[in-house]
């Protein structure tokens, strides 16, 4: 598929993409033409590659881990070491917003007691 119909499909757009191509993070067949031809396993890696940077992974940690997928699968062993060390970077991030939520919620009851007695 094109790029821009892959665009559509996982809704980042094509800049990002020939972003994550530029970054070696994404390696897309061309057809004879020259022209980008994802497939639908493109279609899953640019969407776990949004996730984990949308949880915080650093550009760098995502080369690694894309680099290591690209070697196959004899480098699974230090994939999982990478997304498990990811892992317990996201808990810690959840944890931290868990208490910033409690104390907006607690502000936000204190507001609405003040406004009722009013």
């Amino acid at each position: 598929m094109t790029i821009g119909e892959f665009s559509k499909q996982t809704g980042i757009c094509a800049y990002t993409l020939r972003f994550y191509e530029s970054k070696g993070l994404i390696r897309v067949k061309r057809d004879s033409g020259g022209r980008r031809d994802y497939d639908t396993n493109d279609v899953e890696w640019v969407q776990f590659l949004q996730r984990l940077k949308d949880t915080g992974m650093p550009l760098r940690e995502i080369k690694q881990y894309a680099d290591l997928r690209y070697l196959g699968p004899d480098t699974m062993a230090e994939r999982m070491q990478l997304l498990q060390k990811h892992r317990e970077t996201v808990l810690a991030q959840q944890k931290k917003w868990a208490v910033y939520l409690e104390n907006l919620d607690h502000k936000i009851d204190l507001y609405r007691q003040e406004l009722a007695k009013r």
